[in-house]
């Protein structure tokens, strides 16, 4: 073991008990993963991803570029770092090549998202951020303080003073100030990932509370989307390494994250140590380490050591220090762990190597809302540069190091040096091909070396070229590095080359966790109609249509639901429809209530033919247009009152045809006295068609003259049937004689029950959606997004005569007089009957001139098939399709290829059922 007595922040009195490839360990709770590893002298965590070296921990927390490992239990989850995974009891994990594995069983953890808005939010509750927070709520701000770690206090280890006081005191007091404040939110284990403009930040909470209750009923992580007026950005700094040949071996490790170890976990990362640096802040690492019973060799690059007080601090804890010295490489031992560094005076012996080349601001919240970062010649390191709007950065993050720097209330004081780096080091002699820069890419100088010969200039070249920076770790400890090593390479000055772009994540975020409870049925909110359970009931297969669940057939016994079973079906709901009576749960519809003085003006806009001259009690069916005259939707109106309008859309229109017209009317049209209101879910719709139609509805409204001279086709009339309103309107969409039954959600069930029982005499049967497409399809009505696919103008579906010439305009119009619009090869709706009357065209098929052999490609081709049925009325397969200039192909043979097959189909026109429109009327 290598726990050490009287360090540490864990709970010694409780032992959890975990298992790591199989072995079972035991650690302490405030233990990491890591920390517990180390702890129990495992040093192999992990294996490269392209080298299959093996790999240790290079870091305390989230800077960590090595420590992958997969966890099983209590969760199963890929790809997480042991440095950030807090230890429970029963946890089960293994190590990884680079790769990890997706759960075979969906999680039943759940996750989740909140909102808060803020006048101040400040990332990092390090001394700086803290600060930050108190003075923004003493001054009545709302203020958020989001922080990744579990407790409170940043780097702050307790070693410091802070005005007169031990560091966790100030922390301890200012958190209870903090907490004690109701306009104050604290969020501990939460990392800001993402920085966005107008103080939009994305954070991401990791809860533990799931750990003691069955998962299934909270939360594990929580994505919090922050609104803030200001953001104080207070995220510290990372230690940056320096590269040396072999320095991918387990046990060479970041100086400070060897000492937050210590201190934080109580663990002694190593007995035998050296430590290489060209930055004052090692020398703390090494006697804190020398204090804790290691034996601690500092070499130090620069000729002149560190503060006096630091060589002083160091020398009395027994560190051997050695000025001017360089370490050039490593050898390992059997279990390829670092033994012996090798130096420019030697090879001292080690069981732990910890580098230390300087620190790096974290400015990487900054650069997301394209702050700019500049080189501090002095610090050694790029920070930022030019002010952000509703931006601060304090504290390390902002290249301050001294706590009296960064505290308002005085001076801050600290018994270790700060850091101070007047030697820039990114590397020491030796081969640049073991000579790792991004050690979980796996990438070394010489790919560097490589990137720069090839003629890159450019750090974001350098970056892609060699993948340095795009691993989980985002290049926290090898960014910077990089830039140093090309700028040498290229003989150039660092600050000329900058450095990359930081882009979210700062840390890697779950999917799972981005879609919170949006999954399965939530991710795509799955909407029923008010007779769903009775299609349920009644066996329906269900197809997706928009957002709906539609029935898409009803199988009775036989009828499986395979292809050939789903063909039986649907020819025995045709039939019973065009020979007798069917009924449709049509509730689908997009319905739009358009209201106000000027609602037949708008409507003369929105639609190609004329509205405002529709009469109340009137129906009339119409198309819309985007402004390029291509078709977007379809439908019926009618006019309720000399000033109401409803709106009848395609189901998966209903939305984006409701946004299509606020668009132009709060945009474009402001000054039209025009409301628009969403029905869809108010009103149930039900078709019922067929020639007994009329029988059953007369039975259903024995008070409504249903006879074809007292209601007419596209007329309607509202009622009342045993005292529920109740409306009727002559409608087909099958081309038969047809009643739309319209009554509110709350009496659907009833009415649907009572038109069933009333149409049980002719044998009324319920038909789903893939009916009603053979039922249209059969009649030539489009489906719009089906048989169109944006490029289709009215005059192509063969409806020019929906195209009003009297109005001055409306969306469209202008482009029908484009050239392209004319030009008689456009492609353009017609129907297709396949040789064979037995074979049916795939849709999507494409058509091609008749040919016994296709020629080499390219193919010229004439358009593609857009629905394709079988059909119960003309005993024979059919087809529609969009062809180059099909209107005048009917009588023509066509070829369709399909597989290894060439399949002749004669063009017709798209009526192919009924073309006198004799059945609509009975």
């Amino acid at each position: 073991m290598s726990r050490v007595d009287g360090y540490g922040r864990i709970d010694r009195s409780r032992v959890l008990r975990f298992t790591f490839d199989g072995r079972e360990y035991t650690g302490h709770p405030g233990d990491t993963l890591a920390s517990a590893l180390l702890a129990n002298g495992v040093r192999v965590i992990a294996r490269s991803v392209t080298f299959d070296r093996p790999r240790g921990i290079t870091a305390a927390w989230s800077e960590d570029p090595t420590g992958l490992v997969q966890v099983e239990e209590p969760f199963p989850e890929p790809m997480l770092l042991a440095t950030t995974i807090e230890l429970v009891d029963g946890l089960v994990a293994r190590s990884i090549a680079g790769r990890g594995r997706l759960a075979e069983v969906a999680d039943t953890a759940r996750y989740d998202r909140r909102y808060a808005h803020c006048e101040t939010l400040v990332v990092g509750a390090g001394p700086a951020g803290l600060l930050a927070a108190r003075t923004a709520a003493r001054r009545g701000d709302r203020v958020v303080l989001v922080d990744d770690r579990p407790a409170a206090g940043g780097s702050l280890l307790g070693t410091e003073r802070i005005c007169g006081r031990w560091a966790f005191e100030f922390v301890a007091d200012t958190l209870a100030e903090l907490r004690a404040n109701p306009d104050v939110r604290v969020l501990s284990r939460t990392t800001a990932f993402g920085h966005y403009d107008d103080g939009f930040v994305l954070a991401l909470e990791r809860r533990t509370d799931h750990l003691e209750s069955p998962p299934e009923s909270l939360s594990r992580q929580r994505v919090w989307r922050i609104r803030a007026g200001h953001v104080v950005v207070a995220t510290g700094a990372h230690e940056r390494p320096i590269v040396v040949s072999d320095n991918d071996r387990p046990g060479i490790m970041l100086a400070a994250s060897a000492r937050d170890l210590l201190h934080r976990h109580g663990v002694l990362a190593g007995r035998r140590v050296v430590v290489f640096t060209s930055d004052d802040a090692a020398y703390a690492a090494a006697a804190d380490l020398a204090e804790a019973g290691a034996e601690v060799t500092l070499l130090d690059a620069r000729p002149s050591p560190a503060a006096e007080r630091a060589v002083q601090r160091c020398l009395a804890t027994g560190v051997t220090l050695r000025a001017g010295a360089t370490v050039t490489g490593t050898r390992g031992g059997p279990d390829g762990t670092v033994s012996h560094a090798l130096t420019d005076r030697g090879e001292p012996a080690c069981d732990l190597l910890l580098l230390s080349g300087g620190w790096n601001p974290t400015a990487h919240l900054f650069s997301h809302v394209r702050g700019t970062l500049a080189y501090d010649a002095e610090l050694g390191a790029f920070r930022p540069g030019g002010p952000v709007a509703h931006t601060t950065v304090v504290g390390a993050a902002n290249g301050t190091f001294d706590l009296a720097g960064c505290l308002a209330e005085g001076k801050g004081e600290t018994p270790e040096p700060l850091p101070r780096t007047n030697l820039v080091l990114w590397r020491t002699e030796g081969d640049p091909a073991t000579q790792f820069v991004d050690l979980q890419r796996d990438s070394t100088v010489a790919d560097v070396a490589r990137a720069v010969g090839a003629g890159m200039r450019s750090v974001e070249h350098v970056k892609r070229y060699t993948t340095i920076g795009t691993a989980h770790d985002q290049g926290k400890t090898s960014g910077v590095i990089t830039t140093g090593i090309t700028a040498e390479l290229l003989g150039v000055p660092v600050a000329d080359l900058g450095t990359t772009t930081f882009r979210p994540p700062y840390t890697p975020v779950a999917f799972a966790a981005l879609a919170g409870r949006e999954r399965g049925r939530l991710f795509d909110p799955e909407r029923t109609t008010m007779l769903h359970a009775w299609h349920v009931a009644r066996g329906a297969v269900f197809e997706d249509v928009g957002q709906w669940r539609r029935p898409r057939y009803y199988p009775q016994p036989g009828e499986t639901g395979f292809i050939e079973d789903r063909d039986t079906a649907v020819l025995r709901e045709c039939a019973a429809v065009r020979t007798s009576v069917g009924i449709l749960d049509g509730s689908t519809l997009g319905k739009i209530d358009v209201r106000g003085p000027d609602a037949g003006a708008f409507l003369d806009m929105i639609y190609t033919n004329l509205m405002s001259s529709l009469r109340p009690g009137r129906v009339r069916y119409g198309v819309m247009c985007g402004l390029d005259g291509m078709v977007i939707d379809d439908g019926t109106v009618l006019r309720l009152a000399p000033e109401r309008f409803l709106v009848y859309t395609t189901t998966g229109g209903a939305a984006p045809i409701l946004d299509h017209m606020e668009e132009w009317l709060q945009t474009e049209w402001p000054h039209l006295r025009v409301t628009l209101t969403s029905v869809t879910e108010q009103w149930a719709v039900f078709p019922v068609v067929g020639p007994r139609s009329r029988d059953v509805i007369g039975a259903f409204a024995p008070h409504v003259d249903v006879s074809n001279e007292a209601f007419p086709f596209m007329t309607y009339t509202d009622t009342e049937v045993d005292g529920v309103p109740v409306r009727l309107a002559r409608i087909s969409f099958s081309g038969e004689l047809a009643w739309e039954v319209s009554v509110d959600g709350w009496h659907a069930p009833a009415v649907w029950a009572r038109l069933l029982e009333l149409g049980a005499p002719y044998g009324i049967t319920p038909y789903g959606t893939e009916t009603m497409h053979v039922l249209r399809a059969e009649k030539g009505y489009p489906i719009i997004g089906q048989d169109t696919d944006g490029t289709v103008t009215p005059q192509d579906l063969g409806l020019g005569w929906a195209v009003s010439r009297r109005k001055a305009d409306f969306l469209g119009k202008r482009s029908f007089t484009r050239l392209s619009n004319l030009d008689p090869l456009r492609k353009q709706l017609v129907g297709l009957l396949p040789e064979d009357p037995s074979y049916r065209l795939p849709e999507g098929s494409q058509i091609v001139e008749l040919t016994d052999e296709l020629p080499p490609p390219p193919v010229p081709m004439l358009g593609h098939v857009t629905s394709s049925y079988r059909s119960a009325a003309l005993g024979r397969t059919f087809a529609l399709a969009l062809v180059e200039g099909g209107h005048a192909r009917i009588g023509e043979r066509l070829t369709v290829p399909v597989g290894g097959d060439l399949v002749a189909c004669e063009v017709t026109g798209s009526v192919l059922f009924d073309p006198e429109g004799t059945r609509r009327d009975g």
